[in-house]
């Protein structure tokens, strides 16, 4: 039997045709006038999913990238940093700092739970050398939100940066960077952007963007000096990822002919939805503050998420994340993030449902979908009264 491919991994995510064809045509080159037209258009559009009139960055890399250009532009060997870590993108923050030298200071929050601000703020009362706050906006290994607007808040009186990696927040939930007061705010394409993998993009405050011009590690594909010579040409310092920013073009219009207001609905729907499902099925969450980008779910004792994720991967072609770090084989994570509707949550719900089963643990079969409909349907009634 020919399997049909069901992804909800946190990135890759589904991609929509009509934006993958986008990508699909023949190449323009990148110097040319009518491809630096396509280039300010990208940039005004990503400044309304940003929230921001500050620029907006990208370079031809993974997320990660814009992480580590974040930390080569805005510190100076030796500068200390604090680096919430809760999981391991939190542990990501810290192994990039300390590869450029920097000094960097732990607040270590149990995996599952958001930072608390007044740790945040202890550290830097007790450690005023302390040059920025580095913070996942959500850690997607845990599914847990942290505080960042009361996070902002605590920065913004002080010489002190606040940055936020955004790679699967963005465009998920309202994440406004001028309004808030956020520093630095990285984002990745295979994301709420529902690209392919392969762009990632940095915005800094004007506060962060005097330290870019004072400061600064050893950089050369990453310097964002060099990224605004290029930017104010309507241009990129170096050779861009041209297919992926036409593609890019084409989702950005979507969501702006959505709007982020409806766009944030839509993913706190089918977030809310699968955390009722499973809820149903008896299973726990793993975060205490979940969001809205994706649901891990704690698995019962004696049922292996490697072993599910396979069963589910050969026999049926759903793909789910797995745990990582220390929650390998622990949990499963299913994201909402890409081309999908309501009724993909039914999908991946019915999926793990038919899963633990096969591996014997004694489910309800049709309760968890069964809860899914129902909320889909009662949120349905509450749009349309």
């Amino acid at each position: 039997m020919l399997k049909k491919w069901h992804l909800f991994t946190p990135g890759p995510v589904p991609v929509h045709p009509k934006v993958l064809l986008a990508g699909a045509g023949p190449i323009p080159h990148h110097r040319l006038p009518e491809f630096s037209a396509v280039i300010s258009e990208i940039r005004q559009d990503l400044k309304y999913l940003f929230q921001t009139e500050r620029p907006v960055f990208f370079f031809a890399s993974s997320g990660t990238g814009a992480m580590e250009a974040a930390v080569a532009n805005l510190f100076s060997p030796g500068e200390t940093v604090l680096v919430v870590r809760g999981g391991k993108f939190g542990e990501r923050w810290g192994e990039i700092a300390e590869t450029y030298g920097l000094n960097p200071i732990y607040v270590d929050v149990p995996w599952g739970k958001a930072v608390r601000p007044k740790e945040v703020e202890e550290k830097l009362e007790n450690h005023p050398e302390i040059r920025a706050v580095l913070v996942q906006a959500h850690e997607t290994s845990t599914g847990v939100k942290h505080p960042v607007r009361e996070l902002a808040e605590i920065t913004r009186s002080r010489d002190v940066l606040l940055v936020v990696d955004a790679i699967s927040a963005l465009g998920v939930y309202p994440l406004p960077m001028d309004e808030w007061g956020l520093d630095v705010v990285v984002a990745g394409s295979q994301k709420s952007l529902a690209l392919p993998p392969g762009l990632s993009f940095i915005a800094l405050s004007e506060k962060a963007w005097s330290r870019v011009e004072s400061e600064g590690l050893p950089r050369y594909y990453f310097d964002l000096r060099r990224e605004w010579k290029a930017y104010e040409k309507d241009t990129t310092a170096y050779t861009p990822a041209v297919s992926l920013l036409l593609s890019l073009r084409e989702s950005l219009k979507h969501i702006r002919e959505m709007g982020l207001e409806r766009l944030f609905a839509h993913y706190s729907l089918l977030s809310e939805a699968c955390r009722e499902g499973v809820l149903a099925l008896g299973l726990k969450l793993f975060a205490e503050e979940p969001c809205e980008a994706l649901t891990v779910i704690e698995l019962p004792d004696g049922v292996d998420g490697g072993k599910l994720n396979r069963i589910l991967r050969e026999k049926y072609g759903v793909i789910f994340a797995g745990g990582q770090g220390k929650l390998k084989g622990r949990v499963v994570r299913i994201t909402h993030m890409g081309d999908q509707s309501p009724l993909d949550v039914v999908l991946a719900l019915s999926a793990l449902e038919i899963g633990l089963s096969e591996m014997g643990y004694p489910v309800k079969m049709g309760a968890g979908v069964s809860r899914a409909l129902e909320y889909i349907k009662e949120k349905a009634r509450e749009v349309s009264a």
